[in-house]
């Protein structure tokens, strides 16, 4: 029966110990000078030299021709002290996990009095020495501090920090560390051909990997592999089923899926991932090493020749191109989320419904509003105006810029129906913006500059939109929520070019979406940004069908009176609820301005609007200002207060509101 490989080949010297040269080389300095101390600490993970150090170091001092760094490998201690030898009566190791009690410790302080029997330093190699209770670190405390000349000890621990900081400082403290793939793939390799095995060269990145750095791990690992392998050797495919690694290939697919938004595919992924029986939480951890594959690949492009990676020549390209197809940002939010997904899938019952969360969460960057998520958005929008092939132009927030290009006859007859305007335009020169429908010209004239360049296809679809539809109501929502409530009764329809579609069951949901598009355009504009360069997005509305009134960014024309867009509270103050006072001589005061005619058939407000019938025969009749219909307020419902003379239309609303109090009350105004 052969040994294991991590018994056959552990190091003889320190020499032939990899990866730890900041403790070797300064044990054989103070091995040639003779500075030696008379009590080590060696700390560090298991499985990297600790144990095999402190047997060479007794090995180095007990050779005849030493105290050397170099033992002979002939004389009688050095043989005993051999990995395959005998062992020696004066090098003693105690297993601290099992004899760590306070009784151990003196039986230990009896017996260090003793001289050597054939060496000429009696060591103790303390293995696991945080096992050691507390009274057993006291009972030692007074022979490790002043132990005889000829006694050595050596504390081998994986956790310094519970050594008693007295036995600690009494100590030359050495720490050990994790062995790096750069240094044990080479190892490997010599092994592998020393025992004549022939792997394949994509296995040896498994096994490093899963050796997590430690030299015993590893060199068990390809023991495991060299064992059940057949006459081609150690394949790829064998180590994947043995190990319970994720393929390559899965990692592959799943970053694509990421990269191009894909969400049939990432999920069909998971679904391989599950039916060929790997572990959902192996599969999370393999995705975020690889997603920090491709940072590293990202800033440094040479890290497989800086040592930075270890992968083969074939998935080095493959992870290089999908480096390109993710910014910054992205990988780093990916990579949270996989991290912190990896923490709560600790104890699950369900990992897989956890892994599709995590992977729901990765595509959906909208749905997060932390900085990662606002970042990758960004990129999003970048990669996507490059892709168009031409650089971005600073477009701002649609504003009102139609009204500066578009003018309306001065001299256009009144339409029939409508009351007077409240207030003409000054100077006549300077001719205010009308509808369309009052001067008899097509909208389409009065963006002729901007739709006499040819139509562009979008680079959207609706597909895209109805992903971030959320994101856009969460935006109109934020700004006004009765604009908000009036958006979700939407369904996207279709892209056509710059306008989106949107459906609605109800006409008056419809209606109020067409009336005032802008705060919609903004919230689309914002979350996709603009459809081409020099374009703008177009809302149509439709019902069944049918179209109910296009809107776009530039459209700041007059607003039809229904449905009522403003309130009460939000009316200028300057606008009072009663006509001011007539000045001497019956001059009616200045009519209030108004941008948009009111019907004539609107009901009056209370108290204090034009009188009845006999308010035109008046000498100089006060002209009568329309209705201003607010949110939630339907004027025909008010109720009519009767104006009974001129002298009440004059009246101030302190004086109508005293003689009110006056005929309820029988009330008199004091001083």
């Amino acid at each position: 029966m052969g040994l294991a490989l991590y018994r056959r080949y552990r190091p003889r010297t320190f020499a032939e110990v990899i990866g730890q040269e900041h403790v070797t080389e300064p044990l054989m300095q103070a091995l040639r000078t003779g500075r030696l101390n008379h009590a080590y600490l060696f700390s560090g993970p298991r499985g990297c030299g600790k144990t095999s150090s402190a047997r060479i170091l007794a090995r180095s001092l007990n050779c005849e021709r030493g105290p050397t760094p170099e033992p002979c490998g002939e004389c009688d201690s050095c043989v005993a002290l051999a990995p395959d030898g005998s062992g020696s009566i004066d090098v003693i190791e105690i297993d601290a996990a099992s004899h760590g009690g306070v009784d151990d410790a003196r039986d230990l302080r009896e017996r260090a009095i003793f001289a050597p029997v054939s060496s000429r330093f009696k060591v103790y190699v303390i293995d696991e020495a945080h096992m050691v209770s507390s009274a057993g670190f006291n009972a030692l405390l007074k022979l490790v501090e002043e132990p005889p000349d000829y006694v050595k000890f050596v504390f081998a621990t994986t956790e310094p920090d519970k050594v008693l900081g007295t036995i600690k400082s009494r100590t030359h403290h050495y720490p050990f560390r994790l062995i790096t793939p750069g240094v044990l793939r080479p190892y490997l390799e010599k092994l592998c051909a020393i025992e004549g095995v022939k792997v394949e060269p994509a296995v040896f990145p498994l096994v490093v990997r899963a050796g997590g750095g430690s030299a015993r791990d590893t060199l068990s690992v390809l023991d495991q592999l060299i064992a059940g392998a057949g006459p081609e050797g150690v394949t790829y495919p064998r180590a994947v089923a043995l190990l319970g690694v994720t393929d390559v290939a899965l990692l592959d697919e799943m970053c694509d899926a990421l990269a191009a938004g894909d969400g049939a595919a990432a999920y069909g992924t998971i679904d391989r991932v599950v039916e060929a029986g790997h572990d959902p939480r192996r599969f999370a951890s393999d995705l975020l090493g690889r997603l920090r594959d491709l940072i590293v690949l990202q800033q440094v492009p040479d890290a497989a020749g800086k040592g930075l990676l270890d992968a083969p020549d074939d998935e080095l390209t493959r992870m290089a191109s999908q480096a390109q197809r993710f910014g910054p940002a992205t990988l780093s939010r990916l990579a949270d989320i996989v991290h912190d997904g990896l923490t709560e899938m600790r104890g699950t019952t369900a990992p897989r419904l956890l892994l599709e969360l995590i992977c729901a969460r990765m595509l959906l960057p909208g749905a997060d509003d932390s900085a990662g998520a606002l970042l990758q958005r960004l990129e999003r929008m970048e990669r996507r105006l490059a892709a168009t092939g031409e650089l971005p132009t600073p477009t701002p927030t649609p504003t009102s810029e139609a009204p500066q290009t578009r003018t309306a006859p001065q001299n256009q007859p009144e339409p029939q129906g409508t009351t007077a305007p409240r207030s003409k335009p000054e100077p006549p020169s300077q001719a205010e913006p009308q509808d369309d429908r009052d001067n008899g010209e097509p909208q389409a004239a009065a963006v002729a500059v901007k739709t006499a360049a040819p139509e562009r296809p979008g680079v959207l679809d609706a597909v895209a939109v109805r992903r971030v539809w959320e994101e856009v109501l969460g935006y109109v929502g934020r700004k006004s929520r009765r604009v908000g409530a009036v958006a979700r009764e939407a369904t996207v329809r279709e892209v056509a070019g710059d306008t989106l579609v949107l459906l609605f069951k109800h006409r008056v949901h419809a209606e109020m979406l067409a009336g005032g598009p802008e705060l919609l355009i903004e919230a689309v504009y914002e979350v996709l940004g603009p459809p081409a360069p020099d374009r703008a997005w177009q809302v149509r509305c439709e019902l069944s069908g049918q179209a109910v009134s296009p809107g776009t960014a530039s459209d700041q024309g007059p607003k039809p009176p229904v449905p009522p867009a403003q309130s009460r509270r939000d009316a200028p103050a300057a606008e009072p609820d009663w006509p001011a006072t007539a000045p001497p001589g019956g001059a009616a005061p200045a009519p209030r301005p108004d941008p948009s005619p009111a019907p004539a058939t609107a009901p009056r407000k209370a108290g204090g609007r034009a009188a009845g019938n006999g308010r035109k025969a008046a000498a100089e009749p006060a002209e009568e200002p329309p209705d201003e219909p607010y949110e939630g307020f339907d004027p025909g419902d008010e109720p009519l207060d009767d104006v009974l003379d001129e002298q009440t239309v004059r009246q101030t609303s302190e004086e109508q509101a005293l003689q009110l109090l006056r005929q309820t009350l029988g009330a008199e105004k004091i001083g």
